[in-house]
């Protein structure tokens, strides 16, 4: 299936298989069943083909790019990853040509070249080996990257020779070039087993940690960047050198293949671009890329949807585009190493929402203007109403890293007089787990940054802050003292964007947004049987994708409060709350309409269904779509591998990964996912919430009569 948006485009031959393969009945009672004869696409028109050079394509403004489903191939990337660096090369190349970069996601990974040849995209940008046979076919650019080809197992089973290869079982795609390169292989009795075609390398790696597969094989670049979440993986014996990876275009485009080659010559990126630089500006712009080292946290980096976010984020990358460079995030392991990464040159900046202190200017760093000012605030559980003054700290426990501005604010009330008890937290724990536990109760009393706390307030009612314990503070961006340029370009920068139009609205996006404060309509059931003004249009789409439509009312109303102008802090808009360019993947647009929010948000809940055909049940098919919608596919992905790790079932909601989506907001948990952190009870209420206000949907409607 061909689908063709003004922005993005979807190339997918399984798409419709997926979502019709299971016509089930979802939930009980009253929820709707699939007859065989619905229909699960979006309502688009068929792409054109166009097969012309690039003196034609700039004729129509554009360049189209083959590339498997972003959702398929990227995650939280924790140091420079090579598949978000390609897709930025290949944006800025066709931007080079004064047009417009527009992305065709291909599903199977063997249907990249074809869809090229028939001429459904121009250019191939999806980490694609260059092979004899695939040079047959098509023309492959000058090399972006040069890597190896191992064998990869988990620890336990290492690969490191041929005659470990005997009798052992390795498992690629029929399509790739990974294939190619085992039957090029002598002396040794293997056996090759195929992957479906709709699985990425990384996915079959995952397979491979978790026991699934025995041994796969993959390039050396991949291996180090699933490694950083997967580590019981071991890269074995190498099968191929120097293997290059490199666009591809159809072979009769020499236009286009000849100003591809020219970009890539200028951009060189066989230049060495080692982990280890410490060099100014100068050698930035040469390098063509700003390293900023950063922490996976709700302020400052993290994904939502499928989309990196945070703070500090945006703050950096817009910061990296004023240089005219790319940028490149580095989540560092740990807080107290954020100093030393910085000095050894394995990364260029720091923007980790740090305070700007004289302490911490005291070594060879400085910091740069202050990104923003925020005081420390006391956090107690609410009703907490002996707390109205420091004073009245005495005799209770105050739980703060020791390395946090935090530690000595609580040392200088101690020095005032006040008998308040410091306890030490560990110092990989992020400010927000600290909160979880004053919530929760495990811990008394903890401070928190004014702007962080800020965050925690939009979704949680457990906690309260009761007054600042320090003057206003700023917070900055941290680098070497000898970085000269780089610090007065970042001041520059910093000085013409502070409280305009970008940052203003940056920083509301994420700081004190009242996502959870719609305009509040009513959740109960009229005498006349009514719910909401959209009740028909949910009854036919909720028909159309097979849902109960009660159970697509109550998810609306959790959504939006059945305000259809209500939108989120990162940008979704409409009654089901999806992001526009998400919505546009699919053909939609205009979610302020009722009637296209509805039909795009059943429409995307039922794709997501589609995705997890191996839940237990038709019902935990369910719940983890709803999840998925909730907190995006990727991080229910890490939630359901981080359950089979700790012994649970990974195909239950209920008992199983509902238990273990929380951990993914504690460090220990997400540092070893592919997504990161994510403040995943979020999801858990979220489901909790749409049950039952179903079931009291369905009650009050049965007792009206309906």
């Amino acid at each position: 299936m061909l689908t063709y948006f003004s922005c993005l485009t979807t190339v997918s031959r399984n798409t419709a298989k997926a979502l019709l393969a299971c016509c089930v009945v979802l939930m009980t009672p009253g929820l709707g069943a699939c007859d065989g004869e619905r229909d699960f696409t979006p309502d688009v028109e068929q792409a054109d083909l166009e097969r012309g050079d690039l003196t034609t394509l700039a004729g129509g403004g554009r360049i189209r790019i083959l590339s498997p489903p972003p959702a398929s191939v990227s995650g939280l990337p924790r140091q420079p990853h090579y598949v978000s660096l390609e897709r930025r090369l290949v944006e800025e190349f066709v931007r080079l040509q004064d047009l417009d970069p527009q992305w065709v996601w291909v599903d199977e990974h063997d249907d990249l070249i074809p869809a090229l040849i028939e001429g459904q995209g121009d250019i191939i940008a999806a980490n694609l080996t260059v092979t004899p046979a695939r040079s047959e076919q098509i023309a492959f650019s000058n090399p972006l990257r040069t890597v190896r080809e191992r064998i990869v197992t988990v620890d336990s089973a290492p690969i490191e020779s041929l005659d470990d290869l005997s009798g052992r079982e390795i498992t690629v795609r029929r399509s790739s070039a990974f294939r190619e390169t085992l039957e090029g292989l002598e002396g040794s009795d293997f056996t090759i087993a195929e992957a479906p075609e709709d699985l990425t390398t990384e996915q079959i790696l995952h397979r491979v940690a978790r026991g699934s597969y025995g041994a796969t094989v993959a390039d050396d670049i991949l291996i180090e960047e699933v490694s950083a979440y997967q580590p019981n993986l071991h890269a074995g014996l190498v099968v191929a050198e120097g293997r290059h990876l490199a666009w591809g275009v159809r072979r009769e485009n020499t236009e286009l293949l000849a100003a591809v080659n020219d970009y890539v010559g200028h951009y060189n990126p066989e230049t060495d671009r080692s982990d280890i630089f410490a060099g100014d500006l100068e050698g930035i712009r040469e390098r063509r890329v700003l390293r900023v080292l950063t922490r996976n946290n709700a302020a400052a980096y993290f994904v939502w949807h499928g989309e990196i976010m945070g703070f500090e984020h945006d703050l950096a990358k817009a910061f990296a585009d004023s240089l005219g460079v790319q940028v490149e995030f580095i989540v560092v392991p740990t807080r107290i190493g954020m100093l030393s990464w910085l000095l050894e040159g394995r990364g260029d900046m720091v923007a980790a929402g740090l305070t700007a202190t004289a302490a911490r200017e005291e070594g060879p760093v400085t910091f740069s203007r202050p990104t923003a000012w925020v005081r420390e605030i006391l956090v107690a559980r609410p009703g907490d109403s002996t707390l109205a003054t420091p004073a009245d700290l005495a005799g209770r426990t105050l739980v703060v890293r020791r390395a946090s501005t935090y530690w000595n604010t609580a040392q200088r009330l101690e020095s005032e007089g006040i008998g308040v008890n410091i306890v030490a937290a560990n110092e990989d724990m992020e400010t927000e787990e600290i909160i979880a536990g004053v919530a929760s109760g495990q811990y008394d009393l903890t401070i928190a940054d004014s702007d962080m706390l800020e965050i925690e307030l939009t979704w949680r009612d457990d906690i309260v802050g009761l007054f600042p314990v320090s003057d206003s503070m700023p917070h900055g961006w941290m680098v070497r003292e000898s970085s000269v340029e780089l610090k007065a370009a970042m001041d520059a920068f910093l000085q013409q964007m502070y409280r305009g139009w970008y940052y203003n609205v940056t920083r509301k996006k994420y700081f004190g947004n009242a996502s959870g404060v719609r305009r509040r309509a009513t959740e109960r059931v009229s005498r006349s049987g009514v719910i909401s003004p959209y009740d028909d249009i949910v009854r036919r789409y909720a028909d159309r994708y097979a849902f109960d439509w009660l159970m697509v009312t109550s998810q609306m109303f959790q959504e939006s409060r059945f305000d259809p102008d209500a939108e989120s802090f990162a940008g979704a808009v409409g009654l089901m709350q999806m992001l526009p360019s998400t919505a546009r993947g699919f053909g939609f647009d205009s979610l302020t309409v009722p009637e296209h929010s509805i039909k795009a948000g059943t429409f995307y809940l039922r794709r997501l269904y589609g995705m997890t055909d191996d839940a237990a049940t038709p019902e935990d098919r369910l719940w983890f779509a709803l999840a998925s919608y909730n907190a995006g596919y990727g991080h229910v992905g890490d939630a359901r591998r981080l359950t089979a790790e700790l012994g649970g079932d990974p195909n239950v909601w209920f008992g199983g990964v509902e238990d273990v989506m929380p951990l993914l907001a504690k460090r220990e948990y997400h540092s070893r996912t592919r997504y990161g952190y994510c403040r995943c009870l979020e999801p858990v209420l979220y489901i909790r919430r749409i049950r039952d206000r179903r079931e009291a949907y369905f009650i009050e409607l049965e007792s009206a009569g309906r």
